[in-house]
């Protein structure tokens, strides 16, 4: 589905657009601006002087904004213009451990709690005024934390219901941990998107010779939570799947979790076939590498990691090693979050663009259009098959 087959003239949208990314994601929100200024300067203007659509064609979407710093870290938002009326969109990396600051002389790097804090003191300084706030925040704050098992905070549900106690109306969010955190705010706006189309052409684009049928490719799930990703991957391109189950040592706990003793995989036979490793996060990627390593065990051709977020806790050196030995061909990460300029060098590196996804995202939503059609990318990757000459 193209951005111009949906018909933007035929609604009003709910108010001027406002974008205000944080410092965060300033180069994400930057060409998310640069699509939707393009998109609507080549619309006709048979409504230009409509006082509905008022500031509809702009130079810049973006709102200037700023989350300034004393020397104790304590910290205020302010944004240097009116949003009166306006149809906000906040867009937020929780994740970026790239931005420091200082406090009380020392150099701190903003973590998570800090880049959510920053979030809630600028939708704070709208002071109400603005007509609708949404917040996009690809990463959801503390979404790991997604379930209670003992005496365990809830942070990720937390934080939900205070954007919604803020008056935040939808929050968007890629490839949610687990999405059922979204019934602790069950009547507010709340979108899990996942960037099934964009993995598949950045695939295709980075590898010429890729054969999509049951005799050449197969998906995999590295375990049980990624079950639903994968299935929908082998679903759409019919092709066969796999999983891997974790056999962790419940005596004892390691940084945080118990220990994986073993990698024990189910599916049919691997061997000659290139295999396609789906997730939501790669941390440390110590599971992910021990997976691709069992993987080439078991006679698989190439192997293709993909996952929304690379975060890459670790650094890179095990991912080179991995590469070098021909355990991992590619690894496609999106540019959701904050990527290193070491990451974007590395010859088996993809980068999945989300910037004219989101900026389509925004553009619907301001018109108040159902993106059910963007959320369910089953014909648009039927269309990309076809476009490569693949048969499905």
């Amino acid at each position: 589905m193209s951005q111009l087959s949906i018909d933007f003239k035929e609604t009003i949208p709910v108010g001027p657009l406002g974008i205000i990314p944080l410092e965060s994601s300033a180069a994400l929100g930057k060409k998310v601006n640069d699509y939707i200024v393009s998109w609507r300067n080549d619309r006709t203007g048979e409504h230009r002087s409509n006082i509905l659509f008022e500031d509809y064609q702009r130079d810049s979407y973006l709102i200037s904004s700023k989350c300034s710093r004393f020397g104790s870290g304590e910290a205020k938002g302010t944004i240097h213009e009116s949003i009166r009326g306006r149809d906000l969109y906040f867009i937020v990396d929780v994740t970026n451990y790239n931005i420091k600051y200082k406090l009380c002389g020392h150099e701190n790097r903003m973590s998570p709690d800090d880049h959510f804090s920053d979030l809630k003191r600028l939708i704070a300084a709208a002071c109400g005024k603005a007509r609708r706030i949404n917040v996009i925040m690809p990463f959801l704050y503390e979404s790991r934390q997604h379930r209670r098992t003992n005496r365990e905070s809830m942070d990720c549900a937390i934080a939900l219901q205070e954007l919604r106690s803020m008056g935040v109306e939808n929050i968007i969010t890629f490839d949610a941990h687990d999405p059922r955190v979204q019934n602790a705010i069950p009547i507010s706006g709340f979108d899990s998107v996942q960037p099934t189309y964009q993995f598949m052409k950045a695939l295709f684009r980075s590898v010429e010779d890729l054969q999509v049928d049951k005799d050449h490719l197969m998906i995999i799930s590295p375990d049980e939570g990624a079950m639903g990703r994968a299935t929908y991957y082998a679903n759409v391109l019919k092709v066969d799947m796999g999983m891997f189950y974790k056999r962790r040592d419940y005596s004892r706990i390691v940084n945080g979790r118990n220990p994986i003793v073993a990698h024990e995989f189910l599916g049919t036979s691997v061997e000659n076939k290139d295999v396609f490793i789906i997730d939501d996060m790669i941390s440390s990627g110590e599971s992910m590498l021990d997976v691709a390593k069992e993987l080439k065990k078991r006679g698989a051709k190439r192997v293709f990691v993909a996952v929304t977020f690379g975060l890459f806790t670790n650094g890179l050196a095990e991912f080179d090693k991995y590469y070098e030995q021909g355990i991992i061909s590619r690894v496609l990460t999106t540019n959701c979050i904050y990527q290193t300029p070491e990451l974007l060098s590395r010859p088996y590196y993809v980068n999945v663009d989300m910037s004219k996804y989101i900026a389509l995202i925004i553009d619907s939503l301001n018109h108040d259009h159902s993106i059910s059609e963007l959320l369910d990318p089953y014909d648009k990757i039927h269309a990309l098959m076809k476009r490569y000459g693949q048969h499905i």
